[in-house]
């Protein structure tokens, strides 16, 4: 928090947040908690460890209040609000996200990241807590017309079932506000989060089989999977694989922080904001698996396959207005990024 912020009067303002045990939300977790704000995580584990509390305690010397509950269960989510009086605001990272898994999955998707959305926007506005930071994403823009793409780039018809939730939530968050509900927004559509905390004491650690490039990359240079398989080698891209905004996770998280102050300082210039985050530079999948070998000197064997159904070809962030407005930067070298993935992939192992 600035030292010369509004907030400095009030004593820790309390910040809720779902689905605070995974990836995005644990890093977020820590900058909150390194910011002055008193954290309050609900997390069913359906895609998370419990054990990802005690890396967040390593690291700030704070362990955070812990609530397992599905915010699904609209009862057991209004209980949490009864139990810890005096929420200011809220994250909302609690959704299913894999793309392909979402193809599989419709309805999985629907149900989970629609009802969880309404049963949380419900209790805030009955608990006076207005202020909502919305984890949504670049899927939404599907492929886009012009790139690099901004925020005012249309919504265009998702090419998943996941991209198409984060479409409708975004609508549902719009409509709840300028109903004349209690409620402002900051709705952040980030790119693709990477990498692991600087300590190595928490990071990406999927359940299963990774759905997402970088802990394959990661298990596979570790040996835990045969090779990694590149989706298609037959795009319009440079070199035919797809290209994707690839950004620290920590710098992400530190985005989250600067939105719920600006909520929180009643600086937002509308009931509803949205910012891309991103880097503004694109990455191919190979131009990532040789980054990925140079940074580490790791070995990486893959193997060209067939291209996956949702994926976007490719897409990467305008983030100059949340550079200018926000006041937020990505600071982290893709080196950096991928060695700390790296670093976190060969800690885990080790344990």
């Amino acid at each position: 928090m600035n030292n010369n912020s509004q907030l400095s009067t009030l004593n820790s303002p309390l910040v809720l947040v779902t689905g605070g045990t995974g990836y995005i939300g644990s890093h977020t977790v820590v900058e909150l908690q390194q910011s002055g704000y008193e954290v309050v995580i609900v997390d069913n584990l359906s895609n998370s460890n419990i054990e990802v509390l005690d890396g967040i305690t390593r690291i700030t010397g704070i362990k955070p209040q812990f609530e397992q509950v599905d915010c699904c269960d609209y009862q057991k989510l209004a209980d949490v609000f009864n139990k810890h009086k005096g929420i200011k605001a809220v994250i909302h990272f609690a959704a299913s996200k894999a793309v392909g898994e979402s193809v599989e999955k419709p309805l999985l998707y629907y149900r989970n990241n629609l009802q969880s959305l309404i049963n949380l926007l419900e209790i805030m506005i009955a608990n006076n807590a207005p202020n909502l930071v919305f984890s949504s994403s670049c899927t939404v823009y599907g492929q886009p017309d012009v790139l690099p793409v901004t925020e005012d780039a249309p919504v265009k018809p998702a090419m998943s079932p996941y991209g198409n939730t984060k479409q409708i939530d975004e609508e549902i968050i719009r409509d709840t506000a300028y109903s004349g509900a209690p409620l402002k927004s900051i709705l952040l559509r980030y790119f693709n989060p990477i990498g692991a905390h600087p300590s190595a004491e928490i990071g990406e650690l999927p359940i299963g089989v990774p759905q997402n490039l970088v802990p394959f990359i990661t298990q596979t240079a570790i040996g835990l999977r045969k090779e990694l398989s590149v989706f298609g080698k037959d795009y319009n891209t440079p070199d035919g694989s797809c290209i994707r905004d690839y950004i620290n996770v920590v710098d992400l998280a530190k985005a989250h922080v600067i939105a719920i102050e600006r909520l929180l300082e009643n600086r937002a210039a509308d009931k509803v904001e949205t910012f891309n985050i991103g880097t503004g530079r694109g990455l191919s999948v190979l131009e990532l698996v040789n980054i990925f070998q140079q940074a580490t000197g790791a070995t990486l064997p893959y193997r060209i396959t067939g291209r996956r159904e949702g994926d976007i070809e490719q897409v990467w962030a305008n983030p100059h207005k949340a550079n200018n407005v926000l006041g937020w930067t990505a600071k982290e070298t893709i080196e950096d990024t991928l060695r700390s993935a790296w670093r976190w992939e060969q800690k885990i192992r080790r344990q």
